[in-house]
């Protein structure tokens, strides 16, 4: 019998129904997949010790992706082109975990994306540090597979 370890999650892809280019799918870290319910209160008449909670809709997180800042990018003009003229074209995203081969171990694709907040990190003259991209983006749901 062999001992399950769990996956390490520095290994993964983004991949992006917009984009073919091979850098848009390099991501430094990807928040944002989760899911919960939103819940209606409901009190009955006559019973004091508690109310009735009901679920009423899912409610999924945005999804925030970090990277390296790129100069040229499918994605970037995607969000661009949705903050300079308010083009807001869909797109679903797949994130992708990969096992130690190279292969899908778990895959969250997300659907009817649109970008949300575009922020680029500090620049500071006294580090000589990496420009962090923030790509913020609202989507419907996800599924998993």
């Amino acid at each position: 019998m062999v001992d399950y370890y769990p996956p390490l999650g520095f290994y993964y892809t983004v991949e992006f129904s917009i984009s073919e280019d091979k850098n848009d799918v390099r991501f430094q870290s990807v928040s944002g997949l989760s899911v919960e319910y939103d819940y209606e209160n409901f009190k009955e008449g006559g019973e004091n010790r508690f109310e009735h909670k009901l679920p009423v809709r899912t409610k999924y997180s945005d999804l925030v992706l970090k990277r390296g800042m790129l100069t040229d990018s499918s994605v970037l003009k995607w969000f661009l082109d949705a903050f300079d003229n308010r083009v807001f074209k869909p797109a679903d995203i797949s994130v992708i975990l990969m096992n130690e081969k190279g292969g899908p171990l778990r895959s969250w694709n997300v659907v009817h994306a649109i970008p949300k907040k575009w922020l680029v990190s500090d620049l500071n003259a006294n580090e000589s540090a990496v420009v962090i991209e923030t790509l913020e983006l609202t989507y419907r749901y996800f599924t998993i597979q």
